[in-house]
Order: structure tokens, then C-alpha cells, then sequence
């Protein structure tokens, strides 16, 4: 019979770790990543350790939990996590974890409550966690303040939640700063989930990623979203026309006598934020180019305002419009499966059937959704094979594949203990 060593505890994945780092340090920048990155095991609980339990990841909305009570749950990785909004207007991110025996408290995707009570033996808990009720059975010497909710590290930006599973979180003042520049014409706060999807695919998560950062792939595969989408990225897209220049620079200045931002800012490779335009002539992400809200959203007085896209890695991508927003939140299950979320926003106050009509809103996104689905699907199922070798990504097509492939590199290898040495392709 094996016998488990204390040091097998401390670092189970402790070989995978070398060899993983070893990898990274020499595989060649511009090239897709090697096979194991896509399908292992140990390595997608690397990802998980080294990425999704030490970043910044994309939760949900802070309109989704409007009032006192309102509560929404997810789950990363194998924790639990229940986001909840308190006195004060004060929102609160526990593990989802009862203090007794560890059963999940909440069970529904969202809901509104009085306190946190355990389904399974009633603990109860205020709003800001702190353990109310555990009954007369615990002992006189039983203290309610040592077993409060463990709390998780949770940060507002512009509207958007954030957790953190780490115990020393990043900085993210740049973060929050730069998100609540660029949606402060959207009056977060008062705006609602129209609808929303959730579709689980058969792919790892950095596949899913991938094939959102370029467009070398859309003439082939998205006719619904160029109804309304341009596929350059800005101005500083290599592809980029001189007719789609002219384009931006009229809708730039119509933005900036409008007081709505618009430049390219970077931070790092881990955000991207920019307006940009649709195609001339349509001015939101339908089927027709028309807006699919007729409630603007904010201080918005024009429907053509192109798309604020925000990227934030490791998990979501945002495209918002002056009618509408539709927000995406990537979370990983396995090396091969992964669950995608869209939501689309509007005004709290636009009423459905009256000012929108979800299943006209939805119906561009819901066909690119199931089309990234199939290629992200087959694209995992030729990694598989035998046959599979790193390929090299194009330079002027796959640009914003290769900052995601440098960023994940850096940021896995850095949280491993080490930075790999970023080379040039040769030949």
C-alpha cells in the first residue's frame, strides 16, 4: 500500500510544476501552446491554482444584487462562492461554505433573503457573515464570532464584480479606475439583466479565449454578427482600412462632443478598453443593425455610439452599445470543458415587449455563441490527437491571441515561482 508523504500534501502537483515550467520556458512565442496545456489534468489544476484562485476574475453585475438581501451564487473551480449586498448598500463575497460541516448555504443561481441560514442544521448569518444562530447544542463555550462566513476578496469596478480567491490579492486600483471612466455614461447601477445564457462547452478554457481574440475566423463562421461588427479591432489593427479610419475618426469626434470616452487603454495585456464603430449605417449588435432597445441606457442621447469593447482576462469579453450591453463570463469545469455566460443589459426601466423584445435582442449572439461553441469544440478534438504540434499564430490576424498566450504564460510561470523566457519564433 502507497504511503502518502507530508510532502506529497504540501505539493501534489509538485512534478507537474517543473515540468510545466520547463514548457513554458521554452516554448517559443507566436505558437500555439503545447498539447498538455489543453487536455492535462495537472495542468488544468495549475490553472486553476495559479490563475482563477489568484486573479481578478469576472463575477457578475452589480445591478444583479440591487437591494438588501439580493444574493448570487457561482463557483470556481471546486469553491463555492455566494455574493451577497448588505446593510448599507455594502456587497459582501463569502465562500458558500457553512461554518458546521461545511454544507453549501445557498443553492439557487440568485435570490433575496433575510439572513444566511444553512439548509442542513439552520446555522444562520447576518448579511456581513458574522454566525448569528447555531443552536443550544453547541456547548456554553461554543463562540459565534470564531465561526463567521470566510470572506473572499471582492471589488466593484464600473459596475462589474470582481473576487479574488487569493489571500493577498493584486492591486486593481487601475482596474477600478479605468473601468468607472469608460462606463460612467452607463449609469451601472441602474441598469437590469434583460436575459440571459449559459452553455457549456466541450473545449478548454483558453480555446474559448482564443477564438474570441481574433477574427481571422469570422467570415467563415459569423454571418449574423457582421450583419453589425467590423473585424478590425481599432485603428492599430495591421488590417485596418483607410475607409474604416475616416470611419473612426467621425465617430471619434462625434463621441468626444458627447463627453463619452473612447481612446485605447491597456493595462498590461490583462485589459484592453476602446470604442470603436459597428459598420456605418447600424448602430447595435441585431440581426437589422437597429437598436434592439429603444430606451437608451444612462446619460446615452445617441444609439450611435459603436461598441465600448472590455477585455479582461482570464475570463470575459464586453461589447456595450448606447441601447444595450452584452457581458460574457468565461469559467472553467475540467481540461476540457468550460461553462460560458452571456447577459444582455438594459435600462432598468425599459419594459419588455414595450421597449425590447429578448428574443430579437439575443438572436445575434445566441447564433455566434453556438458557432464559437462548434469550432472551440473541434478545435479541442484535433488537439487531442496524435497528430497535434504547436502551429504559429498570424501576426496580423492573431495578434490579440498571442498578448493572451504571452499573459498567460507570464502569469501562470510567475504564480509557479518563476518567469519564462519569452523568445521570438525563429525561421
Amino acid at each position: 500500500m502507497d504511503v502518502i508523504s507530508a510532502a506529497d500534501l504540501d505539493d501534489p502537483l509538485g512534478e507537474a510544476r517543473a515540468a510545466t515550467l520547463d514548457m513554458l520556458s521554452r516554448h517559443p512565442r507566436g505558437l500555439s501552446l503545447p498539447q498538455p496545456f489543453y487536455n492535462d489534468d495537472r495542468l488544468f489544476r495549475l490553472d486553476m491554482q495559479g490563475i482563477f484562485e489568484r486573479e481578478w476574475v469576472f463575477v457578475g453585475m452589480s445591478c444583479e444584487v440591487p437591494a438588501k438581501g439580493n444574493f448570487m451564487t457561482l463557483t470556481i473551480g471546486d469553491n463555492p462562492l455566494v455574493i451577497v449586498r448588505g446593510d448599507g448598500g455594502i456587497l459582501h463575497a463569502f465562500h458558500n461554505v457553512c461554518r458546521h460541516r461545511g454544507s453549501r448555504l445557498c443553492a439557487t443561481e440568485r435570490g433575496k433573503v433575510a439572513k444566511l441560514v444553512c439548509p442542513y442544521h439552520q446555522w444562520t448569518y447576518e448579511l456581513d457573515g458574522r454566525l448569528l444562530f447555531a443552536g443550544s447544542d453547541m456547548g456554553q463555550d461554543f463562540d459565534l464570532k470564531a465561526h463567521g462566513l470566510k470572506s473572499v476578496a471582492l471589488t466593484e469596478a464600473g459596475g462589474f464584480l470582481f473576487v479574488c480567491l487569493a489571500e493577498q490579492p493584486p492591486s486593481c486600483d487601475e482596474l477600478k479606475a479605468s473601468f468607472a471612466h469608460y462606463l460612467a455614461p452607463y449609469d451601472m447601477e441602474n441598469l437590469k439583466v434583460a436575459v440571459s445564457s449559459t452553455i457549456e462547452e466541450s473545449a478548454n478554457w483558453k480555446l474559448v479565449i482564443e477564438n474570441n481574440r481574433e477574427c481571422y475566423h469570422c467570415n467563415g463562421a459569423h454571418p449574423e454578427l457582421l450583419n453589425s461588427l467590423q473585424e478590425f479591432d481599432d485603428t492599430d489593427d495591421p488590417r485596418a482600412t483607410p475607409a474604416y479610419r475616416e470611419l473612426v475618426a467621425r465617430k471619434q469626434a462625434d463621441w468626444e462632443a458627447m463627453n463619452v470616452p473612447w481612446q485605447l487603454t491597456r493595462l498590461g495585456k490583462r485589459n484592453r478598453l476602446t470604442r470603436t464603430p459597428l459598420l456605418d449605417g447600424t448602430v447595435s449588435m441585431t440581426m437589422d443593425g437597429k437598436p434592439a432597445c429603444q430606451k437608451l441606457m444612462g446619460r446615452l442621447t445617441s444609439a450611435d455610439m459603436g461598441s465600448l469593447r472590455i477585455l479582461h482576462l482570464p475570463n470575459s469579453w464586453n461589447h456595450f452599445m448606447g441601447d444595450h450591453a452584452v457581458v460574457f463570463r468565461v469559467l472553467p469545469l475540467g481540461p476540457q470543458r468550460t461553462v460560458v455566460t452571456t447577459k444582455w443589459l438594459v435600462h432598468k426601466d425599459a419594459v419588455e415587449g414595450v421597449d425590447y423584445h429578448p428574443e430579437q435582442m439575443r438572436r445575434v449572439w445566441d447564433a455566434t455563441n453556438e458557432q464559437d461553441r462548434r469550432l472551440a469544440e473541434e478545435n479541442q478534438r484535433g488537439i487531442n490527437s496524435l497528430a497535434y504540434e504547436p502551429g504559429p499564430y498570424s501576426m496580423t490576424y492573431e495578434f490579440g491571441v498571442i498578448d493572451f498566450i504571452d499573459w498567460y504564460r507570464e502569469t501562470l510561470a510567475a504564480s509557479l515561482g518563476a518567469s519564462p523566457s519569452l523568445r521570438l519564433a525563429q525561421g
